[in-house]
């Protein structure tokens, strides 16, 4: 090991314990060398950005928010041992355990190091329903313990069941392993209750170790909770705090006792991050950012769909986006089963027929209990998996509903036992049928399967054995009887409504029965227990629903996919959580969420209406695609300077062209020609010729049918050297654009616009000041129809000696493209949308957002004159 690799080791251990700053003084204390010092601090910068620009998960993350954390070190013990623990449990391989990894990885980057003066952080981690999120912040705990994050608190929901199975799940995978390591506060009986003594003396016994707590949020428990730490305030100054927040939409926004005191909770923490994580972001992407509240201001990861989950779109389908080949959506398997809707008051009585109530165990729910059975007899002639096999029936939330279900239930099994040891033909014969239709519609040995079909023949030893094993469990708020997977292999049909909704995982789900309405995306997303994992059996699983609540599960997988598109969409660096908003798209028969949640949501400007994009991200080192770029740009122009009727202004003493009324189907065979970096997102060509088609089509005004298209430089010097010519008339000098340092198959120049460049086509002169908004309202009065496609020509080399930047060093000169939409003077299209009203929010500037042109270009070129 050299004496760079030496003390760059010694370095990350002091991370450990001091901020990167503080650890790079220490060793400097040494006598290191200013170069050595550098080569460190670069190292470290450059490691972190690594982590930062991960495609996956994907993030959106505040501006200038410095990262520090690089992965696991050396001597952590916390996450080894989880890890290793994970390793030996056969549901995780090394993929699996890869992506854990990686993604916990990403968000404790994002939160602030625990030996900062002060901070608050708030982030959102948005996953799948079942899709192993508290894996997810068991792994971000464990990590941040390892980094030096001293007290835990996890918000485990509302419902028992649900902070009973997290604390177990808590104690089994991090405090168990490395026992030494932690102090629970909490148990798996009971909730939280204040230990004896005062907590700063409590605290400071324990100060060697971790603290954990896994509480409701239930408005007793919260208020035990806050006044027990509120008695050691000088400890809490100290205490690096992270307090995780599952099911974060639930009970945490817009409550009027709930809400204010979590938000009390963290405020006793001068050191602390909130992360929330959910499945169902809705309620808390629509929060009032500027509200002292839980908007996630700092960052939204976006986990991706873990290998082998079953999700909303897997199991229903969905809609196109704009953009995609209709043939490349997937339209689900074939699992679902419909419940008649005569069939509905059998199962599901009226308002006023509850009391005495007694459901008919026929049509559907009879087959579907049939094949429930079926399907756990083929399980375990299988013998994979999980061991146990689950029904869900969820009619109501009534539980004088679930307790009506208790005895026709049990009959029916009593009956259906008795006929199997009595070898009925009749029903032998339904069973047989019914397996049939069912393994010949969903066939096991398809790829995505590769499951060996089960014979009916070898069932039939192993039925009456599953259904004498069957138990009927009434499952809600009021039943003494609950799903407990803790001893032993449980078969059981479950009937239940809320407590069965939120974060409890069904085990070896096989089977759901589900005609219960609701109102919101979210709560129909979270009754929905058969999304998950289906090791051994992913083509037995069935669902039974009427035909409107699968429609609506469809468009609700088609609003997850956009939101997440959205999410990744803004993942370049200059889109942040408080400069974007997230769009959600709205459904005539169901709202986004409830509606003291969506008090402070807008309506939302439909796709790119409005918006300004702008490239970011450049191959340099690839010289047919950068020359392919000039060719394109080129011809662009070109064709432009000759189409009857364009107008040419010439404004090259100010290093700029503008060519207006070019007719949108150049600008569509440009978008077809240049070449766009993945990693600019925000400028899909596909999505962006999509949008411009539908705005000519739905528009017979004249929406987008012309454009005007300005090529943006700096004026000519004379010198050849510096000269960029796009087509003959049309040349200014090449501007320069320095890159962030990045990973190297990617140069990202962050910014390639100014406002003013925003407007070029534009007259300014009646503005007082040039911003976004300023700049929309010129556009709607001077060009209502009209969008602007600029062009930069970009040196090779662009030198600068600014701070945290680098040349661009490319083998050819590069073309930036940005692109400015009009707002639409009606609906945008036949979608709505809403979002976070971000209007009032005060940004930080980026260091550009308040130049001029001409000041950005002195900026950026200074080193070069």
């Amino acid at each position: 090991m050299d004496e760079f690799d030496a003390q760059y080791d010694a370095f990350r251990k002091l991370i450990k314990s001091q901020t990167p700053e503080q650890a790079l003084g220490t060793i400097k204390l040494f006598g290191m060398s200013d170069d050595l010092a550098k080569r460190i601090a670069e190292r470290h910068q450059r490691e972190t950005i690594e982590i930062r620009d991960k495609r996956q998960p994907g993030s959106v993350v505040r501006n200038n928010r410095e990262t520090w954390y690089v992965g696991p070190q050396e001597g952590d013990r916390c996450w080894p041992a989880l890890h290793d623990l994970l390793k030996r449990e056969p549901s995780w391989d090394d993929e699996g355990l890869r992506a854990l990894d990686a993604a916990s990885t990403k968000v404790v980057s994002m939160l602030d190091h625990p030996m900062e003066k002060d901070f608050s952080t708030r982030g959102l981690v948005v996953g799948y329903v079942q899709s192993g999120k508290t894996t997810n912040f068991t792994a971000l705990i464990a990590k941040a313990a390892d980094a030096g994050y001293k007290f835990f608190i996890v918000f485990a929901g509302i419902h028992n069941g649900l902070r009973r199975q997290t604390q177990l799940r808590l104690e089994r995978q991090l405090v168990d392993p490395v026992i030494d390591q932690w102090h629970p506060l909490t148990g798996a009986e009971g909730d939280f209750e204040p230990p004896a003594g005062n907590p700063a003396a409590f605290f400071t016994y324990k100060s060697q170790q971790h603290v954990l707590c896994v509480v409701k949020k239930n408005v007793p428990r919260l208020t035990k909770l806050k006044d027990w730490l509120g008695k050691a305030p000088d400890y809490l100054k100290n205490c690096p705090t992270l307090i995780i927040d599952d099911e974060a939409d639930q009970a945490s926004v817009a409550s009027k006792r709930t809400n204010p005191l979590i938000r009390e909770i963290i405020d006793l923490f001068p050191r602390g991050g909130y992360i929330g994580y959910t499945a169902t972001p809705f309620a808390n992407l629509l929060i009032d950012p500027t509200a002292k509240d839980l908007y996630p201001e700092d960052f939204v990861v976006n986990l991706p769909k873990p290998r082998g989950h079953f999700g909303t779109e897997v199991l229903f389908g969905r809609e196109p986006l704009d953009g995609e080949d209709p043939q490349d959506v997937p339209d689900g398997y074939d699992m679902i089963r419909i419940v008649p809707e005569e069939e509905i008051p059998l199962v599901k009585p009226g308002r006023d027929e509850i009391e005495g109530f007694s459901p008919e165990i026929d049509g559907a729910l009879r087959t579907a209990v049939h094949y429930f059975w079926l399907a756990t007899a083929a399980r375990r002639i299988r013998g994979r998996g999980v061991p146990h096999s689950t029904m869900l029936v969820h009619t109501s939330v009534s539980t004088l509903v679930h307790e009506s279900f208790k005895q026709p239930l049990e009959r029916f099994r009593s009956t259906v036992s008795e006929l199997l040891r009595a070898e009925d033909l009749s029903l032998l014969d339904e069973l047989r049928e019914l397996w049939n239709e069912e393994t010949a519609r969903v066939p096991g040995a398809e790829p995505d399967f590769g499951e060996a079909k089960v014979p009916f023949e070898r069932l039939l030893p192993e039925l009456a054995g599953v259904v004498d094993d069957c138990r009927i469990i009434l499952d809600n708020s009021k039943s003494l009887e609950r799903l407990d997977y803790e001893t032993g292999p449980v078969v059981a049909i479950a009937v239940g409504g809320n407590t069965l909704s939120r974060g409890l995982t069904l085990e070896g789900l096989a089977v759901s029965y589900f005609v219960r309405g609701a109102s919101a995306y979210d709560t129909l997303l979270q009754m929905g227990r058969w999304f998950g994992f289906r090791d051994g059996y992913a083509d037995l699983p069935r669902i039974w629903m009427t035909e409107e609540l699968r429609e609506w599960f469809r468009h609700i997988a088609t609003v997850e996919s956009e939101m997440r598109r959205d999410i990744e969409l803004y993942m370049v660096e200059d889109k942040t959580p408080l400069s974007f908003a997230v769009r959600l798209r709205n459904h005539p028969a169901l709202r986004i969420t409830a509606a003291a949640k969506m008090r402070n949501a807008v309506k939302a400007s439909a796709s790119y209406g409005g918006q300004r994009v702008q490239t970011s991200y450049f191959r340099t080192d690839d010289s047919e695609w950068l020359r392919g770029n000039q060719a394109a740009a080129g011809k662009l122009v070109d064709r432009a300077l000759n189409i009857a009727g364009a107008r040419h202004e010439d404004r090259s003493g100010a290093g700029r062209h503008v060519l207006r009324d070019v007719p949108y189907d150049m600008v569509l065979d440009f978008l077809e020609d240049y070449r766009f970096h993945g990693k600019s997102m925000d400028c899909d060509a596909g999505l962006l010729r999509s949008y411009v088609e539908r705005r000519v089509r739905s528009h017979g005004g004249g929406a987008l049918k012309r454009w005007n298209v300005a090529v943006i430089g700096n004026p000519l010097s004379g010198s050849p050297e510096t000269r960029y010519e796009f087509a003959q008339g049309v040349a200014v000098d090449r501007v320069f654009r320095a890159k962030l340092p990045s990973s190297p198959d990617a140069a990202n120049i962050k910014t390639l616009m100014s406002r003013r460049d925003a407007g070029v086509d534009l007259d300014l002169s009646a503005l007082d000041e040039v911003t976004e908004e300023a700049l929309k309202r010129a556009r709607r009065i001077q060009c209502p129809e009209t969008a602007l496609l600029t062009l930069y020509p970009i040196d090779r080399v662009s030198p600068t000696k600014r701070p945290r930047r680098k040349s661009l060093d490319a083998v050819d000169h590069v073309i930036g493209v940005g692109l400015v939409f009009p707002l639409p003077r009606g609906e945008d299209s036949e979608v709505e949308w809403y979002s976070a009203d971000l209007s009032n929010v005060v940004l930080e500037e980026d260091e550009f957002g308040m130049l001029d042109s001409d000041e950005l270009e002195m900026l950026l070129e200074d080193d070069a004159r």
